[in-house]
């Protein structure tokens, strides 16, 4: 028999359509395909909602889901395939200098790239190079001076480019360098390329999706046999310690000035530890385990379809006692050798190497857990791309943590990523069977940055 919650929701049933299909990671949420019309029975957060579908109902992702076709068609009068990508914010936030001084600052990422070009230099001797979304052109430039290509294409998609080529010219390499404005979608070569060079990777390795772009000129311009840079790329997890940051965020709130505000923790717990924390530092000593690749991508054998979803499994022992407040995250990139018997390139962004403008990526559970030498924490890490704003994803952890005492918790967490304009929070949900209100798991939405789904 229906509550008379349940009731009062049933009178403003809405159907919505299915975007894309979607399969649920979990026994709560629903899956469907694309063109299904679901009934949402409630929205208890602005991700997901409660929905059904053939009598079944489930959580859904909100952001999967549009109204009627009615509403589609008039909705699709105001939103192109450009707004999809967002590209007017994208390339905008590109065509200034502040990402730029960001990037060209970091020694680490710089200096690999330039190391890739050196050590192959009599390999590039005479070869056709394109760098990819190539911004003030420094990898280009490293290639005309340190290295003899025949050509180098020096694409780029924002107004940029219009200073690359004053600054190509600066130098001396306009004989070698061509610059390029546009997207790698529309731009014609005047010939294939023997080596595609490009820095695409951002927070979590795929956020912003521009490797979307690499891929698809891969497929139309590099040569048979030619050479990506980077070859390769992994993503890497570790559960950790965030001591630091729990006390600044949570702990500071038990009494400050000698008052007790302990009742702000759970809009403090709400505001800081539903959103992914960028830009993190971790400390060596804060990782309870070693650190583990739980995605692993071949940039030569990697299509734009696998994007949409990637999935990976962990399994970690810990190794010392330890207060678990969530998992950090960071990637690495490998730069194969054009030289017989050369050695690879390897750009690192974690904790062990030195510091990016990547940092990590820290993302909090919604309660820390303690756990001691010899316990094991396995589990899947999700990441789904959103079927319609194509640079956001949405990553989901799941795990487990048997302890060598007792089995202490099974969580979810769910992940969001968004555009990184302006941070905006996050909403936390529940997750279970029959009534949304009720559960018995943790489940975190995290959001940051203005992400403008539309159903």
């Amino acid at each position: 028999m229906q509550t008379e919650k349940e009731k009062q929701g049933d009178t403003s049933v809405e159907e919505y359509v299915a975007l894309s299909n979607f399969s649920g990671s979990s026994s709560d949420q629903l899956c469907f395909n694309s063109g299904d019309r679901l009934l949402v029975h409630a929205k208890p957060s602005s991700e997901w909602w409660w929905a059904e579908l053939y009598g079944v109902r489930g959580y859904v992702p909100a952001s999967y889901l549009r109204q009627d076709a009615a509403a589609e068609e008039e909705e699709d009068n105001h939103t192109s395939l450009e707004d999809q990508w967002q590209d007017e914010e994208y390339f905008g936030s590109y065509g200034t200098l502040r990402l730029h001084l960001e990037m060209l600052s970091d020694k680490s990422r710089t200096e690999a790239y330039r190391k890739v070009i050196v050590s192959n230099s009599a390999s590039l001797r005479s070869k056709v190079v394109m760098d990819l979304g190539c911004g003030t052109g420094i990898i280009s430039l490293f290639c005309a001076q340190l290295a003899q290509p025949s050509e180098v294409y020096a694409v780029e998609a924002s107004s940029m480019a219009e200073y690359t080529r004053q600054l190509v010219k600066q130098n001396g390499c306009e004989q070698v360098v061509t610059v390029l404005q546009g997207r790698a979608e529309e731009i014609e070569l005047p010939k294939q390329v023997d080596v595609l060079v490009s820095e695409w990777m951002g927070n979590c390795l795929l956020f912003e999706f521009m490797v979307e772009s690499v891929l698809l000129a891969r497929d139309r311009w590099l040569k048979e046999g030619g050479v990506m840079w980077p070859s390769s790329a992994a993503l890497t997890l570790v559960p950790c310690q965030a001591n630091s940051y729990y006390a600044e965020k949570m702990t500071f709130w038990e009494q400050p000035y000698g008052l007790d505000f302990t009742p702000l923790q759970p809009l403090a717990q709400q505001e800081f530890f539903t959103k992914p924390k960028f830009n993190h530092v971790i400390e060596p000593d804060d990782c309870l385990t070693a650190p583990s690749d739980v995605l692993c991508l071949d940039m030569y054998t990697l299509q734009v379809k696998d994007l949409e979803e990637i999935k990976g499994q962990f399994h970690f022992c810990v190794e010392k006692p330890g207060v678990f407040h969530g998992f950090t995250s960071w990637f690495t990139v490998h730069f194969e050798s054009l030289e017989t018997g050369g050695a690879t390139v390897e750009l690192n962004t974690g904790p062990n190497s030195q510091p990016t403008h990547w940092k990590q990526t820290l993302f909090m559970l919604d309660r820390p857990v303690s756990v001691h030498a010899g316990d094991s924490i396995s589990g899947t890490i999700l990441l789904r791309r959103n079927p319609f704003w194509r640079r956001h994803m949405t990553i989901t952890l799941h795990w487990s943590i048997n302890s060598c005492k007792k089995e202490t918790d099974n969580c979810q967490a769910n992940h969001r990523l968004g555009q990184r304009v302006s941070p905006c929070g996050g909403d936390r949900f529940s997750v279970g069977h029959g009534d949304p209100q009720e559960n018995s798991r943790i489940n975190l939405l995290l959001s940051l940055g203005s992400v403008r789904y539309q159903w």
